[in-house]
């Protein structure tokens, strides 16, 4: 069995839910375990972005503007990808927003892990 009492469990628990550098990496993870599974987790990281935005520390609330972006923009780039699927161009499009994608919730997870804001919060690229 283990040494943690209910509370510290709790505690634990707690600390991935409220706004922080857990909770943001929990939102990056969130975005990259949707690749696997399906769109429901992205929806849930997106909505924990934005419930928590403006309610920390500077340099993660420029995390959750990274990843609210992220969202919004990969959700524009694969509607672009699926209208040009078409003329067969959409299929290497779409290769090329799955690489931006992973990109970006790696570039943030490595930021939130060593307690830096994300460079270049308003960029369209990496």
């Amino acid at each position: 069995m283990s040494d943690q009492q209910p509370n510290d469990l709790q505690t634990e628990a707690q600390s991935w839910i409220e706004p922080g550098q857990k909770n943001v990496q929990l939102v990056y993870i969130l975005y990259l375990v949707s690749l696997i599974t399906a769109f429901l987790p992205l929806v849930v990281g997106m909505v924990m972005a934005y419930m928590n935005r403006g309610n920390s520390e500077d340099w993660i609330d420029s995390h959750y503007t990274y990843a609210i972006r992220t969202f919004w923009m990969g959700l524009l780039y694969s509607f672009i990808c699926f209208v040009t699927a078409f003329v067969f161009i959409g299929f290497l499009l779409a290769l090329a927003v799955l690489v931006w994608f992973v990109i970006r919730c790696l570039k943030g997870l490595q930021a939130a892990g060593r307690k830096e804001p994300v460079r270049n919060v308003e960029s369209w690229f990496i």
